[in-house]
C-alpha cells in the first residue's frame, strides 16, 4: 500500500511534523554516537539511545504515525476518535515499557504486574492491527497465529505440538526481552533500513532518482526493445535503494510500461518485464533493499563481504532478464525508440548526484556502520543538490523528504516487528528445531529436495509477508536445515534470501506482477506468468549457488567464481533458448528439447558432466546461428 495515497486529509500538518521529527530523530542517532559523554545537555534524551530504549521509542513513533496514515474505516467511514484513543494507549504502553526495570528479578519469580502485562498486550495488538492496515490482513493473521500457537500448541498433533505457554509468559518473552517484538528484525528496520529508505526519499525529492531513470532510457532506448531494457536498468538502480519490489514497479513502471506497450510489447509482457526487473532490485548491490543488512546481522558477516558475494549472482540475474527482453523484442521484430534523449547531457546535468552514490558504496565496502552510512548518504544527497542551480532544493523539499521517508518506513518497520513476534515464538516454542528436523527428514538427506521444500515455503510465506520479513522467518526456520545438509552459513542465507523474493513474481499471488498489471491494463495472472518466465533466475541461480562456487569468499577467489559464473551464464542462455524458442532465429522443437537436456548437464555437480554440457551448449548456439545465417 502506498503511504502517500492512504494518508487521510485530516491532520496533514500534524502528520508532516510527526513524520519529519521521526526522521530527524533517526538521523540524529548515529551522529549522537560521536559526541563524547557529558557534552550534550539532557543526555538521557538527546544522546545515543541503547537498543532497550531506541527500539521501543522507534516502534511507538511508527505505531502512532501509522494509525493516522492508515486510518480505521468501517463501511467506508473513518473513525478518528478510535485512532486517537489507540494512539494514547500506545503512548501509555510504551512509557510503561521504557520505565520497566530489567535488572529486577521480581517479574521472573512472580510474573509481570497487571500494568506491565496490559502495556505488553496493547503493544502486541497495536502492532498486529497496524500490520493488517498497512501491509495487509495476511500479515496480521500470521502474527496472531504464531501468538496463539505459543499459547495452545499443546493441543495440536504431535508433529506440531509444543508446550503451551500462559499469555503472561508470552507477553513477557515477546515484549520484555530482546528476543521477540523488540528483537533483531525491528532493530535492523529502525537502524540501517530506515536510514536507507530515507536516502531513497531524498533521491526522489532532489531529482536524482529521475536522473537515473532518464539516463537508463538514454543509454538503452535506441537499441532493439530499448524501453524494456531501460526499464531493467532503471529498476536495478532504483530497486536496490527503494527496498520494495512493488513500490519500484509502481514508480518506474508508470514511465516504462506505457513506453513498452507503445513499442509493441503485449500488456502482460510489459507488466512482467517491469515486475521481474523491480524484484531484481532487491538482490542488487550495494544496498539490496533491506535484506543485506538483515543477512549481515544474522550471519555475523561484514556488510562489505556480502556486497561482493552478491555481485556476480545479481549481474547474472539482470543479464538473464535483459536476455529475455532482447529475445522477445527480436522475436517480434521490435525496433528501438524512435526518439530518445542524449546520454551525455543527462549525465553531465546529474553528474554531481553520483557523488553521494559513490560515497555510500565506498563506506559500505569499508564496513562502516550501515546506520551511519545511510545518514551520511542523506546529508550528501542534499549537499550535492545544492551544488547546481537546477537541482537546488529548499527547506520545503527537505521537509518533504523527511516526511516521505518516515511514511515509507511505516509498513517496513511494522512488518519487521511482526516478523520479530514470529521469530520470538519460534525461539520460545522450539518449533524451528522441529521444522529443521522435518525438512531434513522429508528430503532424506538430498539437498535438491530440501531446496524445493524451502522454495515452496518461501512462496507460501511470501504471499502474506514482505520479502524481508519472509526472509527473516525462513532464515530462522530453514537455515539450520540447509546447513545440516552441507551448505555454508552464508550460502544457505543467500539462497534463502533469493528465494524469499520469488513470491513477487510467482502465481498465484504475485504482488509485483499484479501491480504492473494494474498499470498496463493487463490480466493479472497472465502478467504473473510472464514475470515468472523472465525472473526464473530467482530459482536457477540459487540452485547454482548450492552446487557451484558462485559466491566470492576467502575460500573461493575470483578465478573460481568467474568460472562458476560462466557455467551459470551458459545455463541461463540454454534455458532462454528452450523457454522462449528463439536465439538468433526461431529454435526448432528438437533443439529446444536438446537445450533442456543441456541445462540438466550444466546443473549436475560433476566437472566432467558440466564440461560436456558446456560443449553441447556451444554446439547448440552454433547450430542456431548457422540457421539464422541461412535464413537471411
Amino acid at each position: 500500500m502506498d503511504a502517500e495515497k492512504s494518508t487521510p486529509n485530516r491532520w496533514p500538518l500534524l502528520v508532516t511534523v510527526v513524520a519529519a521529527l521521526l526522521s530527524v530523530f533517526q538521523l540524529w542517532q548515529p551522529v549522537a554516537g560521536f559526541v563524547p559523554p557529558g557534552v550534550l545537555p539532557w543526555e538521557t534524551i538527546l544522546g545515543m539511545q541503547p537498543a532497550v530504549y531506541f527500539r521501543p521509542v522507534h516502534l511507538c513513533w511508527i505505531l502512532c504515525l501509522g494509525f493516522w496514515v492508515y486510518p480505521l474505516r468501517v463501511r467506508g467511514t473513518d473513525l478518528p476518535w478510535l485512532d486517537v484513543l489507540t494512539t494514547l494507549l500506545v503512548l501509555w504502553a510504551s512509557w510503561r515499557i521504557l520505565r520497566f526495570d530489567y535488572s529486577a528479578i521480581d517479574h521472573l519469580l512472580n510474573g509481570l504486574g497487571a500494568a506491565d502485562f496490559l502495556a505488553g498486550v496493547i503493544i502486541v495488538l497495536a502492532t498486529l492491527e497496524l500490520a493488517r492496515r498497512s501491509v495487509g490482513p495476511v500479515m496480521g493473521i500470521i502474527g496472531l497465529v504464531f501468538v496463539l500457537y505459543a499459547a495452545f500448541g499443546n493441543v495440536l498433533p504431535d508433529v506440531l505440538a509444543t508446550r503451551g505457554f500462559s499469555f503472561e509468559r508470552i507477553v513477557r518473552f515477546q515484549v520484555f526481552t530482546g528476543a521477540g517484538l523488540y528483537g533483531a528484525p525491528i532493530g535492523i528496520a529502525a537502524g540501517a533500513v530506515f536510514s536507507f529508505v530515507l536516502f531513497g526519499a531524498f533521491l526522489q525529492v532532489t531529482g536524482a532518482g529521475k536522473m537515473l531513470i532518464d539516463l537508463s532510457f538514454a543509454a538503452a532506448g535506441k537499441s532493439r526493445g530499448g524501453p524494456a531494457k531501460a526499464s531493467v536498468m532503471a529498476s536495478a538502480a532504483m530497486g536496490s535503494i527503494s527496498g520494495s519490489a512493488i513500490a519500484n514497479t509502481v514508480t518506474t513502471g508508470s514511465l516504462t510500461i506505457p513506453m513498452m506497450k507503445k513499442l509493441g510489447y503485449k500488456p502482460a509482457q510489459a507488466a512482467g518485464i517491469e515486475a521481474a526487473a523491480s524484484t531484481g532490485g532487491q538482490i542488487m548491490p550495494p544496498i539490496m533493499g533491506a535484506g543485506a543488512f538483515v543477512m549481515a546481522e544474522f550471519t555475523k558477516t561484514p556488510y562489505g563481504d556480502i556486497v561482493w558475494m552478491a555481485l556476480v549472482p545479481a549481474l547474472l540475474y539482470f543479464t538473464s532478464v535483459l536476455l529475455y527482453v532482447h529475445l522477445m523484442a527480436s522475436k517480434a521484430g521490435f525496433k528501438g525508440a524512435s526518439e530518445r534523449p542524449k546520454v551525455l547531457p543527462i549525465f553531465l546535468s546529474g553528474l554531481h548526484f553520483f557523488l553521494p552514490l559513490a560515497l555510500i558504496t565506498v563506506l559500505l565496502l569499508q564496513n562502516y556502520s550501515p546506520l551511519l552510512v545511510g545518514a551520511a548518504g542523506c546529508a550528501a544527497v542534499v549537499a550535492a543538490s545544492l551544488l547546481r542551480s537546477h537541482t537546488r532544493i529548499g527547506f520545503a523539499e527537505i521537509v518533504a523528504g523527511l516526511r516521505q521517508g518516515a511514511l515509507l518506513a511505516v509498513p517496513i518497520s511494522v512488518a519487521c516487528a511482526v516478523a520479530g513476534i514470529v521469530v520470538g515464538t519460534i525461539g520460545q516454542t522450539g518449533i524451528g528445531l522441529q521444522f529443521t528436523e522435518s525438512v531434513v527428514s522429508l528430503s532424506d538427506g538430498r539437498l535438491w529436495l530440501a531446496l524445493i521444500l524451502v522454495a515452496v515455503a518461501a512462496l507460501v510465506l511470501g504471499m502474506g509477508l514482505p520479502a524481508t520479513a519472509a526472509y527473516i522467518v525462513l532464515a530462522v526456520m530453514t537455515g539450520p536445515a540447509l546447513q545440516e545438509l552441507g551448505l555454508a552459513l552464508i550460502t544457505a542465507h543467500m539462497i534463502i534470501f533469493w528465494l524469499a523474493q520469488s513470491s513477487n513474481v510467482t502465481p498465484p499471488i504475485a504482488l509485483a506482477a499484479f501491480a504492473g498489471a494494474g498499470i498496463a491494463g493487463a490480466r493479472p495472472m497472465a502478467s504473473a506468468v510472464s514475470a515468472l518466465k523472465l525472473a526464473n533466475g530467482l530459482f536457477v541461480i540459487p540452485l547454482m549457488m548450492a552446487y557451484s562456487p558462485l559466491l566470492l569468499t576467502d575460500a573461493q577467489g575470483w578465478p573460481v567464481v568467474l568460472v562458476a559464473g560462466a557455467v551459470t551464464l551458459l545455463l541461463i542462455v540454454v534455458l532462454a533458448m528452450a523457454l522462449e524458442g528463439f536465439l538468433w532465429t526461431t529454435v526448432p522443437q528438437y533443439l529446444r528439447v536438446a537445450a533442456l537436456v543441456c541445462a540438466g548437464l550444466l546443473v549436475w555437480p560433476d566437472t566432467l558432466v558440466r564440461s560436456l554440457g558446456a560443449v553441447l551448449a556451444l554446439f547448440l548456439f552454433a547450430v542456431n546461428w548457422l540457421q539464422a545465417r541461412r535464413s537471411y
